[in-house]
């Protein structure tokens, strides 16, 4: 069985992705803008240079040609891109890769 090599970077990437999706529930927070239904206000934004998002008051991520980065406030980050990839979680460090 023939293994397939993986870049570094992708492996931070989805990592990033995967913390920012699985603490996101955690702590829910009050919008700062509220549709008339009470939903929040969307805060994305999508090109052909890339795409960014976040939840009022929560995580947040962009993702482009250059790479891509996300964090969640209080809480750990990270950015990725052709030249390596960096991490950080609060009172752990910070760590970088490339």
């Amino acid at each position: 069985m023939a293994l397939k090599k993986i870049p570094l970077t992708a492996v931070f990437v989805a990592g990033a992705a995967v913390l920012a999706i699985a603490a996101a529930p955690l702590a829910p927070a009050e919008p700062g803008c509220v549709n008339p239904d009470g939903s929040p206000c969307p805060v994305a934004t999508a090109g052909p240079d890339g795409a960014s998002g976040s939840i009022p008051n929560g995580p947040g991520g962009a993702a482009g040609p250059g790479g891509a980065s996300g964090g969640i406030p209080n809480g750990p980050s990270g950015s990725a891109g052709p030249g390596g990839a960096t991490g950080c979680i609060p009172y752990v460090g910070c760590a970088s890769v490339g």
